[in-house]
């Protein structure tokens, strides 16, 4: 099975080698590490040339704030045409925590780009909608951050 994921990466590495940083295979699951500026054109690709046609999932993950890079965006894909899943991922650092939405690849992105900003504080350029979707529109930080208090920001009470 991870020799024909493989077979995406190379058509990746063929179509511009930039665009593959790392590649892990682990669980017989591939993961493309791909450049943050990339992944739009990226996901253009594996959708048009590869039959990607579903972003099954998009996630944000925080390595934790002593980490660079600190956040990683996941993006899940699955093919209806051949039945394989591919991840690719984006690393950020917590000062440029920023990527290109994809919503123009899959509709479907736009709500799982605005949880991760939501709960992470990644920021996705050129998002038509960008805002909070689970927490109140006032509530203060970022619920999954690692550094984030278990019990909030504001003083807790047992009244």
């Amino acid at each position: 099975m991870t020799e024909k994921l493989h077979e995406y990466v190379e058509m990746l590495k063929v179509r511009d080698s930039a665009w593959v940083a790392d590649v892990k295979d682990a669980f017989g699951e591939v993961t493309v590490t791909v450049p943050g500026e990339a992944i739009e054109s990226v996901c253009h690709y594996l959708r048009d040339d590869a039959g990607f046609d579903m972003l099954a999932d998009l996630c944000g993950c925080d390595r934790g704030p002593e980490d660079d890079p600190r956040f990683e965006v996941n993006y899940h894909l699955f093919s209806t045409i051949h039945y394989d899943r591919l991840r690719l991922k984006v690393l950020l650092s917590e000062d440029a925590a920023k990527v290109p939405t994809v919503t123009g690849v899959w509709k479907t992105a736009d709500w799982h780009e605005r949880e991760t900003f939501d709960l992470f504080g990644v920021v996705f350029d050129n998002h038509p909608d960008l805002r909070r979707i689970l927490l109140p529109s006032d509530f203060d930080g970022y619920a999954l951050r690692k550094d984030f208090p278990l019990r909030g920001y504001e003083p807790y009470s047992m009244n």
